[in-house]
């Protein structure tokens, strides 16, 4: 039965008058979180948003003396080479194979080098594990270059000298593409699978350890706990870091590529020519900074796709874990 309130009954009363919060009011309320993040605002601002004019560069036949805005208006030319010679398919592919092979096993063994180290009990074994598989990411890609060069160099190597003392034929290594994606994909591994496991392991960090506890009184083995608890529990970090990569797959790892193969080892172009080494060709030797543009664009293009259609399909399944 409802019941009739009576204006005498509300005499008196107290009337709550909410203020309307201002942008500039909310502002200053959040003043601190604000400051500090002024330093990541001003980086971006300056590295990324300032010099996006300098994508005129690509719809352009740059000449040194006219400047940017002075030179030739070509439209879509530049882009139509690529496209005419083939060689932005060839690219593609290879950069997308590669950064997609280093996800999905990076991933794995990250993940699986993080439980491992969860599962050690000795906080000096664990400590030293981390420390050793850590140092390989401070590691140069250059000396990382320069120790692949002096085990496979043809003349020189520490592997046809081995293969060479059993009376063995050397291995001509960079002469043949078939073996370099693998020589690649293992180098990438090794150098950087001891610091993206940390990222996994922090995560289980902040596991509960009381549920942990609980699963191992109701008689659940280590596989158990890692299948039906560690895991689940580091899925949400998977699929950020899983979608961070994805906005990158079209960058190649320049450093990498190079340092290993060099970027005018036309033996091997059809293995590991990427998009980055291909953008350093034309630089240097054609000086073409409209063609290297235009391939810049290319990259942050399709890449900003690709985020936007993982993003879509991760809230399909799991919005809770969605970038935006």
């Amino acid at each position: 039965m409802k019941t009739a309130i009576s204006a005498s009954s509300l005499e008196g009363a107290p009337i709550v008058v909410k203020k309307r919060v201002t942008p500039l009011r909310r502002f200053w309320s959040y003043r601190t979180l604000v400051l500090m993040c002024v330093p990541a605002i001003l980086f971006f601002l300056v590295m990324s948003y300032l010099p996006m004019p300098g994508l005129y560069l690509a719809f352009i036949n740059y000449n040194y003396t006219a400047g940017i805005f002075g030179s030739q208006f070509v439209g879509f030319d530049n882009f139509k080479f690529l496209v005419t010679s083939g060689a932005l398919w060839k690219l593609t592919f290879n950069t997308i194979a590669y950064n997609l092979a280093f996800i999905i096993f990076g991933n794995i063994l990250q993940i699986g080098i993080a439980i491992l180290l969860n599962e050690l009990r000795k906080k000096w074994f664990k400590k030293l594990s981390q420390s050793l598989m850590f140092l390989p990411f401070f590691i140069s890609f250059v000396l990382v270059g320069l120790i692949a060069y002096n085990i496979l160099s043809y003349d020189f190597g520490l592997l046809n000298g081995i293969l060479k003392s059993f009376d063995w034929e050397p291995l001509k290594t960079y002469s043949n593409p078939t073996i370099w994606p693998f020589i690649i994909v293992i180098t990438f591994l090794w150098q950087s699978t001891g610091y993206g496991s940390i990222v996994y392991f922090a995560a289980i960090m902040g596991l509960d350890s009381e549920i942990v506890e609980a699963a191992e009184i109701d008689g659940a083995n280590a596989l158990q706990r890692i299948r039906y608890i560690v895991l689940p529990w580091l899925k949400p970090t998977f699929i950020i870091l899983l979608l961070f990569s994805l906005g990158g797959i079209l960058r190649g790892n320049f450093g990498l590529f190079y340092n290993l193969v060099g970027a005018n080892n036309t033996a091997l172009f059809n293995a590991t020519d990427i998009i980055e080494t291909f953008v350093f060709r034309s630089l240097m030797n054609n000086f073409n900074f409209s063609l290297g543009s235009a391939v810049s664009l290319y990259q942050s293009v399709f890449g900003f796709f690709i985020v936007i259609t993982a993003n879509w399909l991760v809230k399909k399944v799991s919005p809770e874990n969605t970038l935006f």
